[in-house]
């Protein structure tokens, strides 16, 4: 499909703190589903937006740190290729980052009085990190900042502890459900399995999830 009849014009925006060990072969593997389908044959051609102004796709080896203001047209089945991005990114990941993904409907226009168009904009927020509990901490860290945000329009900012610690109290009984989750089928401690002790990522108990 030409670019030029695409759909929707797609934003992908984020940045990614990733391991000090992960390479520029590893980072240019992990991002393929976004370049190729661009058509590009590498990250380093795949790397600039659609739009000149915006950054593309950045790896500061200096920071280990990945940014992404990265603009493609394309349509609905780009969202494939975001879902193997993100599970190579876990892979790669330092910490849990939240990306956004924006569709803009190319064919919308506001100014069409026609009742039977409507726009088909889209938003998405994808989550990656090394572990569960990494990616629940920033889903945890951003639904705060947000209800915080609105709630100070009417409250001062000191009122709002139990709204936190309430918030707290569903994330940790999700977490806890995933734990138990991932229980399922492991042999008993002490049966003579092989048991290696992989539990699938349970681990540390995110921040302020008390």
């Amino acid at each position: 499909m030409s670019s030029y009849n695409a759909p929707f014009e797609i934003h992908v925006h984020g940045q990614v703190q990733l391991r000090a060990d992960a390479g520029f072969d590893q980072i240019q593997e992990a991002l393929k589903p976004l370049w190729t389908y661009a058509g590009a044959r590498s990250l380093a051609d795949g790397a600039a937006s659609a739009y000149e102004e915006e950054p593309g796709i950045k790896f500061d080896a200096q920071e280990h740190l990945l940014q992404m203001c990265w603009t493609v047209r394309g349509d609905e089945d780009f969202r494939q290729s975001l879902d193997e991005m993100c599970m190579s990114l876990n892979e790669l990941a330092e910490q849990g980052a939240a990306i956004e993904v924006t569709f803009y409907d190319t064919d919308f226009d506001e100014e069409d009085e026609g009742q039977s168009t409507e726009s088909r904009d889209d938003f998405v927020m994808l989550f990656v990190g090394p572990t569960p509990a990494a990616i629940m901490q920033v889903q945890r860290d951003l639904l705060v900042q947000d209800v915080v945000n609105m709630m100070e329009r009417h409250f001062d900012g000191a009122e709002l502890g139990g709204v936190v610690t309430e918030i707290d109290k569903l994330f940790s009984k999700r977490f806890d459900a995933l734990v138990n989750s991932l229980e399922i089928g492991k042999p008993p401690r002490g049966s003579g399995g092989s048991g290696s002790g992989h539990g699938g990522g349970g681990g540390r108990r995110p921040r302020h999830l008390h």
